[in-house]
């Protein structure tokens, strides 16, 4: 649900002159972008972290070699 408060700000935003509007906008997509690419950035640290972790390099090759068996059950791969 949207807030009362969203809604003066938009009635704000009305009042303000187009180039006011224009340069709000840019500062919110570049605020949004910044925090876009710091939150891929975490993401991609923590997989990577992950990755190299030992235990569960050790789960992922136990995983593969389950699964290594039904390899062999005659379906062909697609």
């Amino acid at each position: 649900m949207i807030s009362s408060v969203l809604f003066e700000i938009e009635k704000k935003i009305r009042e303000l002159s187009q180039k006011e509007q224009l340069w709000l906008i840019e500062r919110l997509a570049h605020g949004l972008r910044e925090r876009t690419l710091k939150d891929q950035g975490i993401l991609e640290n923590q997989l990577a972290a992950m990755a190299s972790d030992p235990e569960i390099q050790s789960e992922l090759k136990k995983m593969g070699e389950e699964f290594a068996l039904t390899e062999s059950d005659g379906l062909e791969k697609v």
